[in-house]
């Protein structure tokens, strides 16, 4: 069943991670405001977006005063439920791109993308960047998912999911700002160690969740386009995952499908274990795409079983990519995602 949390809870669960990761405008020392979708739809024209690059990785320790480690809870396998997405505003036929897409096991390919995967595109310092994330299914349809590498730092600021993108419809399901608090921080979840140990070390936890305000239309993301169950406590092994990811070379996405592999590090400057997959074509800014299990071809979702990030921020070459293992530290702080969107 579906874990939930009380109030006092969700409190509890909020100090304990840490909250929200501050994110501060460039020259200010807080940047107060709503970050509202017409000001995100204003200031990512289509100009802009195409011009982005993939989102840096962090290259020290972002500190956190105060953090602790996020609470041990027993991971719930039985996710939120699946939503239909509504109709694309692109051609979609046979209802299943990825299905017409596929060359064979392994073999990426470009395509016109799902509804449920985009691109978060962030400002760093002067710079516009990109990764790639997924709405994943919450309370309050409203959370999406990336790598943390992807939403780290002191400088990053006016961020917003556009679900679908190609350069030649940037927006087909619009666009959604992450909101903001009443603090100004940018309503982003990274687990307090990963920002106080820094991309190596905390290499297992390179998952980020982001609270994203409605559409143009006034909709939640996840009614628009549907949402994928978060799965954890799973095996490393699959024997059939979907990969998603906007590469920065492509004007589309890219898909593949392959088994998934346990990955052991034996260097001591990254430890743990991780999900590794061999498809081809993954470079720069597939980072937080999403792995996959059991997709659907009807609803165009599945069972989100990982992100590409953790060892070495997703892989060292273009044809293998990693994910951090989705275990009871990322059950958690999804919860705590959660209840923080539902308390703020």
């Amino acid at each position: 069943m579906r874990r939930t949390l009380t109030m006092a809870a969700a409190a509890t669960a909020l100090a304990l991670l840490g909250g929200p990761l501050p994110v501060a405008e460039a020259g200010t020392a807080r940047a107060v405001g709503r970050w509202s979708v017409r000001e995100a739809q204003s200031f990512w024209t289509a100009e802009r977006m195409a011009s982005a690059a993939p989102a840096p990785a962090p290259r020290a320790p972002v500190a956190a005063p105060g953090s602790a480690a996020g609470p041990a809870v027993t991971p719930v396998t039985a996710p939120a439920s699946t939503t239909a997405a509504e109709p694309s505003a692109e051609s979609d036929r046979a209802g299943d791109t990825i299905g017409a897409a596929l060359a064979g096991p392994g073999i990426g390919a470009n395509f016109d993308g799902i509804p449920v995967v985009g691109r978060m595109f962030v400002m760093k310092g002067a710079g516009a960047y990109f990764c790639t994330a997924s709405v994943v299914a919450s309370p309050g349809r409203n959370l999406v998912l990336s790598a943390a590498h992807c939403l780290l730092g002191s400088d990053t600021r006016k961020v917003a999911f556009v679900p679908r993108y190609t350069a030649r419809n940037p927006r087909p399901h619009g666009l959604f700002p992450v909101l903001r608090d009443a603090k100004g921080r940018s309503k982003v979840w990274v687990h307090p160690r990963y920002r106080s140990q820094g991309a190596n070390r905390a290499a297992t936890l390179d998952v980020a969740f982001a609270q994203v305000g409605p559409g143009p239309k006034g909709r939640r993301v996840q009614d628009v386009v549907g949402g994928n169950r978060l799965l954890t406590g799973g095996p490393y092994a699959h024997p059939r995952v979907t990969l998603i990811g906007h590469p920065s070379s492509a004007a589309r996405p890219r898909v593949c499908v392959n088994r998934t592999t346990k990955f052991t590090s034996k260097d001591t400057r990254i430890p743990g274990s991780f999900l590794r997959i061999a498809c081809t074509g993954y470079p720069g800014g597939t980072s937080g795409g999403p792995f996959l299990a059991r997709y659907d071809a009807k609803t165009r979702t599945g069972d989100v079983i990982g992100v590409i990030g953790g060892w070495k921020t997703g892989g060292d070459t273009p044809d293998v990519s990693y994910s951090s293992y989705f275990g009871k530290e990322v059950r958690a702080l999804f919860d705590t995602a959660v209840a923080g969107a539902r308390v703020g």
